[in-house]
């Protein structure tokens, strides 16, 4: 095993010996000017190899490289900053984003997800679009809702005679157990309402929504505190950042967002 180790390290000597007399003969070559300010230049980075600066430096790229390709490929930590998904999520929640999955699959029902709305105009420029693909420095404001419609299905609010409601989807019942309550859903606008009036952001509306083979429909867990896809439409799947997994602050509140196991559609 020390003879392998040995020749391997021998090798490399001879090869690094190899490379630096082609290089001093092609230096020869050149004019006189030119070799002096590389023999200039190659002390100036000899000096600066041996150098703390180096050290330093070199470290500080690394993390920030590390940092940029954890955000961009594993995940990410954000806050909770309104009482829109309560009562799973409340104001001041601090999460886990996994930012993976997206690469190798499309978002399911009731997964809660981080996403940039409609309403937010994203650049493509290269410094905004790393921002918003690594999470760092980025002024993009970013929702979080839940995933109640997809691609293909058709998404309505009814009201019952109660005073609660429900989600249909493709005409059924959809049951919801983690919804803050089926009784503060605000009433749905009149349906001889001018269609202009419903066409604002700031109206809800009940549908029906058809939802094309790229859309998805939103809604928050407090359906009577909730900006989502009710007052801004559906939302295209390349808006998505990643899935909520977790909330690990304060401690009182850790735990883990489990997917949902099964849907509670009515038959």
């Amino acid at each position: 095993m020390f003879n392998i180790f040995q020749s391997w390290e021998n090798y490399k000597k001879a090869l690094k010996e190899k490379r630096e007399a082609a290089w001093m003969n092609f230096k020869l070559k050149l004019p006189g000017t030119v070799q002096r300010r590389i023999d200039t230049f190659e002390e100036w980075y000899r000096n600066y190899k041996e150098s703390a600066t180096c050290e330093v430096i070199e470290t500080v790229v690394f993390v920030v490289v590390m940092v940029i390709i954890i955000r961009f490929f594993v995940g990410e930590i954000r806050w909770i900053p309104s009482g829109s998904m309560n009562p799973t999520l409340i104001e001041g929640d601090r999460i886990v984003v996994e930012r993976y999955s997206r690469f190798f699959e499309s978002p399911k029902r009731g997964d809660i997800m981080v996403f940039y709305p409609p309403s937010t105009k994203l650049s493509n420029s290269p410094l905004p679009l790393l921002a918003r693909l690594t999470g760092i420095f980025c002024k993009d404001i970013a929702y979080i809702k839940r995933v109640v419609g997809l691609p293909g299905e058709t998404i309505e609010i009814k009201a019952e005679k109660d005073g609660s409601a429900y989600v249909y989807i493709n005409g059924k019942k959809y049951e919801e157990d983690y919804i803050k309550s089926i009784y503060e859903y605000p009433e749905c606008p009149d349906k001889n309402i001018d269609p202009l009036f419903l066409e604002s952001d700031q109206v809800m509306k009940c549908g029906p929504f058809k939802l094309d083979n790229d859309s998805y429909f939103m809604m928050g867990d407090n359906r009577g505190n909730s900006q989502d896809s009710r007052y801004w439409g559906t939302l295209k799947k390349d808006r998505f950042v990643g899935r909520a997994v977790l909330v690990f602050w304060p401690p009182q509140r850790m735990k883990v967002l489990h997917r949902l196991n099964n849907e509670k559609l009515e038959k």
